[in-house]
């Protein structure tokens, strides 16, 4: 008993001499002295250690910008640490929908990666002073270490770090809450970034399953959406922008919006749909293009709409007449008109496939037009536009998408009918999905009564369009019979002047 009183004493009296004598060093050895002794005592210490260490921070240049590395290893570290680490944070990280947990503070958890074995820490170091900062959090600064053994050190930084960014992002990729951006005449503000675009959370249920369209054609769309996402290798082998373009044209009510939210279901995009009418010039539209993120849909829709881009080629260089003699108030009001939106299709062509189209990757550019014939035909070429989708008028095929999704059926006695009317008459499958929707929860208004409604509803459209036909007939007949009368009148009047010349000069012309 007293052995271990006198040892416990001894270590007493060692550990006060070493700190007085480390009290001393620090007090009375020059700066540059103890410097050097660090420096090679570190050394020494490195030499005999076996391990490497990597830090993390999550915030780079001066901490104005997060860290993407530090985002992508806390999105890969999220699942070991839940199955693993003793001490955990839940969070709701910004743009994932769910809850995010990851390792707390001075927690270390194992990784083995083809064989080598590695160990990740998370540490935070708070400020030794207390600052202004243009954070609303506090100023602690946070960091991942990762280490490892030195013989390792090849393949972690050539392969498994790769690996783990690379993990990192598709998780976050998958786990983000999708949105829907918009711009606006002003800007916005993102965090403490100006920024010309606003979003909303994407929460848009439209599916190709829903999507009242021929099932055959459904599958050709899915199929190329499929190969565009997976061909980044591809479009770098060709020499092409990793971007592809859609033109969805049709009468209004055929799916064209509905088209675009099941794509971006598909494909777990987000969508931008841009308005040109508020994009001031050229410049404006390319900083749009520069600050939409990769794996994106941008939407422009009704672009015939949208700005007066047909034919602008040829009015470029014609004046107004009576510009000239304009008093200076409409002068003044005109520029004004004009400076609304100064976008033009050159710049437009630019936007979809010129040489700022390539900033970013993983994105499609879809234009929807109610008119394809008003556009311009440089802007919708192939390699521009890559694939043309028609939505036509709701056909049987479409129907039967629309009574499973209305009315849970697959087959029923009256389907025979409501395709023959549906072959006869053009309607749109907005006009169809609103005869099947049924409009109280009145049990008497089964599939029955909607699909008699629908049958209903086809005939009077049937026959409007009959009435339509037989009056644009008898117009065009009125019209041809009233130019043939003014041409008899004309030919009337040409041989009567005709006549007189002869009668005065004697001459036949």
């Amino acid at each position: 008993m007293m052995m271990k009183g006198e040892m416990w004493s001894n270590l007493g009296s060692t550990m006060a001499a070493i700190m007085f004598m480390y009290a001393m060093f620090r007090q009375y050895f020059p700066i540059q002295l103890q410097d050097y002794i660090f420096r090679y005592s570190k050394k020494l210490s490195n030499f005999m250690y076996p391990y490497v260490h990597v830090t993390f921070d999550e915030f780079t240049g001066e901490r104005m910008k997060k860290s993407e590395a530090f985002a992508a290893i806390r999105s890969y570290l999220s699942d070991k640490s839940s199955a693993y680490a003793k001490r955990l944070k839940a969070d709701v990280v910004k743009d994932s929908q769910s809850l995010v947990l990851s390792m707390d503070y001075d927690e270390e958890i194992t990784d083995e990666f083809n064989g080598v074995k590695v160990w990740w820490a998370a540490n935070r170091t708070a400020p030794r002073t207390q600052q202004f900062s243009f954070y609303p959090v506090s100023d602690e600064k946070r960091f991942y270490i990762l280490k490892f053994h030195k013989r390792d050190r090849e393949f972690i930084t050539r392969t498994y770090l790769i690996h783990v960014l690379n993990q990192g992002k598709v998780i976050a990729a998958e786990n983000r809450q999708r949105k829907l951006y918009s711009n606006s005449a002003g800007q916005g503000w993102s965090g403490f970034r100006s920024t010309r675009w606003t979003h909303v959370v994407f929460e848009h249920p439209a599916t190709f399953d829903t999507l009242a369209m021929d099932a055959k054609k459904k599958q050709e769309i899915k199929k190329d959406l499929i190969k565009f996402s997976k061909g980044k290798e591809y479009y770098t082998k060709i020499g092409k922008a990793w971007k592809r373009g859609y033109l969805l044209y049709g009468p209004p009510g055929t799916g064209k919006s509905t088209m675009i939210a099941a794509m971006a279901n598909f494909l777990n995009y987000d969508v931008y749909d841009l308005e040109l009418t508020t994009v001031k010039n050229n410049v404006e539209l390319r900083r749009l293009l520069i600050e939409a993120s990769n794996k994106s849909i941008i939407v422009i829709e009704d672009i015939d709409c949208s700005l007066d881009l047909t034919g602008q080629r040829e009015k470029k260089n014609k004046k107004d007449d009576n510009e000239e003699a304009m008093d200076p108030i409409s002068r003044k009001a005109k520029e004004e008109e004009k400076k609304d939106s100064e976008v033009t299709l050159s710049g437009l062509l630019n936007f979809i496939d010129g040489l700022w189209s390539a900033c970013g990757g993983e994105r499609i550019i879809v234009f929807t037009t109610n008119h394809v014939e008003k556009l311009d035909p440089a802007l919708i070429r192939r390699g521009r536009m890559d694939k043309h989708i028609e939505m036509s008028y709701c056909r049987f095929e479409a129907f039967k998408v629309l009574a499973k999704n209305y009315l849970d059926i697959d087959t029923h006695p009256l389907f025979g009918e409501i395709g023959r009317l549906l072959d006869e008459t053009d309607v749109t499958p907005a006009d169809v999905a609103e005869n099947l929707m049924s409009k109280s929860d009145d049990e008497e208004e089964d599939e029955t009564y909607c699909l008699k409604n629908l049958i209903e509803a086809l005939k009077a459209a049937k026959e409007e369009a009959r009435k339509k036909a037989e009056e644009e007939a008898r117009l065009k007949a009125e019209k041809e019979e009233k130019e043939k009368e003014q041409s008899v009148k004309e030919d009337v009047k040409q041989d009567a002047i005709s006549a007189r010349e002869v009668k005065e000069n004697g001459v036949i012309h």
